[in-house]
């Protein structure tokens, strides 16, 4: 039996610490906050519990579903038939199969047809290396056309991305398109998950198996300094105790690595500190109208700064309308210091623009989220830029959701990595 301190109880903390105890190991998990789950963390939004930040689940998120079974969990995995539109010169238009690409009004036929064979050829790839170099602009205009990335594209990324939306990897969005592009009933049906009871579900079974196992959870409890000593781990220091750890997994975003870790060789402080990140602000509105039929709604519109609608509650049931509106930005960006209130007037004025159905007195309430390090920008051959998940500091481990690339942030390679990261505790 080792000592292993896990920091950071998000989804691939926690799975990294049911696995080191599954594996017989002595675990501390520690995590700043109140509660365990990270982004998928569920609060009390007017009664219903929910998702801070957005979840849904496809059909290739296998890790997910390996770890429900053994949790004895997996009946509470549920399927819906979703849908995809978008919002472009004041109306709706669904997207996402190919009787909605033929009847799109804002693409010519060449463009339907350009636009069609690409998206099909990316669900078809298995390995997106030789697209590795290009950015996702060069990528979809070499094979839609500019024109398309114009119309569909250029706007959505600008809005997610500010000043970096042309360094954008080309690998990391088709990965995206083919994740979603694969989770279909059929070739005109899209097909997405969510697990009864939202993602607490699967979060409180992974901390309660944690727990059976031995294993100790401290909530309110920031790491403050790794503790090294002959180039190997000894403790993780907190305010006013001390964890031993023969071995750290550190879950942590990767800017807060080098304040934590102050012992690592500059010049992996340097790699780390090139990663960039951007933030986002969340919002959350419980409405009496659904705002259209649709799970996930593009925006391109240049009098309209989000790039979507995420409305959950046409995923899982949970009685009212629920609809998420990201706003992602660089946290240098003026708009960033606006009050919630600020940005609910504004997001709500925008679901009144996409619906003119709905008034003032829809709104039944609404909340906001936020997070500083929300969205890796992967760049062209970000995979290069990442330093190993094997730090040379003996017994620490080191990744944060840049290391899912290309594949997004997800609790499926949560999962996935934080189980491999116990698994390769090296004592």
């Amino acid at each position: 039996m080792s000592r292993i301190v896990v920091l950071g109880a998000g989804p691939m903390g926690l799975a990294a610490a049911q696995r080191a105890a599954s594996l017989g190991h002595q675990v501390d998990l520690l995590e700043a906050g109140d509660k365990v789950g990270g982004m998928a963390a569920h609060f009390d939004f007017d009664g219903l519990s929910i998702e801070r930040f957005y979840h849904f689940v496809c059909k290739s998120d296998t890790p997910t579903f390996a770890l429900m079974e053994e949790l004895g969990i997996a009946d509470k995995m549920r399927w819906v038939s979703t849908s995809m539109a978008y919002y472009t010169h004041g109306k709706v238009h669904k997207w996402g199969d190919p009787i909605s690409l033929l009847l799109y009004p804002d693409l010519t036929l060449i463009e339907k047809i350009r636009t069609g064979l690409q998206m099909f050829l990316t669900t078809r790839t298995g390995d997106f290396s030789r697209i590795e170099h290009l950015t996702s602009r060069q990528w979809i205009e070499a094979g839609s056309g500019k024109s398309v990335y114009d119309k569909m594209w250029k706007r959505l990324q600008e809005l997610k991305f500010y000043q970096f939306a042309d360094q954008v990897s080309a690998s990391w969005i088709a990965t995206r398109i083919k994740r979603i592009g694969n989770s279909r009933k059929s070739i005109f049906q899209e097909q997405l998950g969510y697990i009864d009871g939202g993602s607490e579900t699967l979060v409180e079974a992974v901390a309660d198996d944690i727990r059976r196992k031995g294993g100790l959870i401290h909530l309110n409890t920031p790491a403050h300094r790794v503790a090294i000593r002959g180039g190997r781990v000894t403790a993780v220091e907190t305010v006013g105790k001390e964890y031993a750890a023969d071995a750290v997994i550190s879950t942590v975003p990767i800017p807060l690595v080098n304040n934590l870790v102050p012992d690592l060789p500059q010049d992996w402080k340097d790699k780390y500190a090139a990663i960039r990140n951007i933030g986002v602000v969340c919002l959350l509105f419980k409405l009496r109208k659904s705002v259209t039929p649709h799970f996930w709604l593009n925006i391109v519109a240049n009098d309209i700064d989000i790039p979507g609608l995420i409305e959950f509650s046409n995923l899982r049931p949970v009685g009212e309308t629920v609809v998420y509106v990201p706003y992602y930005m660089p946290i240098s960006q003026p708009k960033w210091a606006w009050t919630d209130q600020q940005f609910i007037d504004e997001a709500f004025t925008y679901i009144k623009r996409v619906n003119p159905g709905i008034c003032d007195g829809d709104l039944i309430v609404a909340k906001v989220g936020r997070l500083r390090y929300a969205q890796p920008i992967c760049e062209p051959n970000f995979a290069d830029k990442l330093p190993p998940v094997q730090t040379p500091i003996g017994g620490l481990q080191v990744a944060d959701t840049c290391y899912y690339y290309p594949e997004d942030r997800g609790i499926a390679e949560s999962i996935r990595l934080g189980r491999r990261m116990a698994e390769g505790v090296a004592i």
